[in-house]
């Protein structure tokens, strides 16, 4: 089944990693904003296999199709959505109940989030299963092994400075084909 796009976001509320596999389906109804543009799908669409750093993220002002997000109002959007449904089951189940994923009709969004802060937020085909533990084992066995101990990689990511680890990407690379293919 198909995983669309990954996000990490640090405590600060800032996205410091983008990637995007493969495109959503163009032929499914999208939400859209008040301009038209569309809510689900991203600028990076029809661009396979592609990462955006955090970094270019802030800085970018990319010129997109008419009705495509930019690659920035994509991940705020992701961002707000998650913020927005996490907040609500903590309110309405309390404290100890978790937001996990939700689906819509053209995608699922599966979310983790770390003891530091850290979200984890994947979309893929809404058939998927659930991919908590997938992305508490990309936190564990990727980021922490290839970002958090790399004495190279800042600790802190300011102005939406992302994550740029080479091993980390060919690991997350790697760790989503053979979710794929199973």
């Amino acid at each position: 089944m198909p995983i669309y796009s990954f996000y990490i976001f640090d405590r600060h509320c800032e996205c410091i990693y983008v990637k995007q596999w493969l495109e959503r389906e163009r032929n499914s109804l999208r939400p859209t904003t008040s301009s038209g543009a569309s809510i689900i799908n991203s600028p990076l669409s029809g661009a396979p296999d592609k990462r955006i750093s955090a970094g270019t993220i802030a800085d970018q002002s990319l010129r997109t199709a008419p009705g495509r997000l930019s690659v920035q109002d994509d991940a705020k959007l992701v961002f707000g959505v998650v913020f927005s449904l996490r907040n609500m089951v903590r309110k309405l189940s309390g404290p100890e109940d978790n937001f996990v994923s939700y689906r819509t009709g053209s995608y699922k969004l599966h979310y983790y989030e770390t003891a530091t802060n850290l979200k984890f937020v994947m979309l893929t085909d809404v058939k998927m299963s659930n991919l908590r533990v997938v992305l508490h084992q990309i936190y564990v066995n990727l980021y922490v092994e290839y970002v958090t101990k790399n004495p190279l990689s800042p600790v802190e990511h300011p102005g939406g400075e992302g994550v740029a680890v080479e091993l980390f990407e060919l690991g997350l690379d790697r760790f989503v084909q053979t979710i794929q293919e199973a």
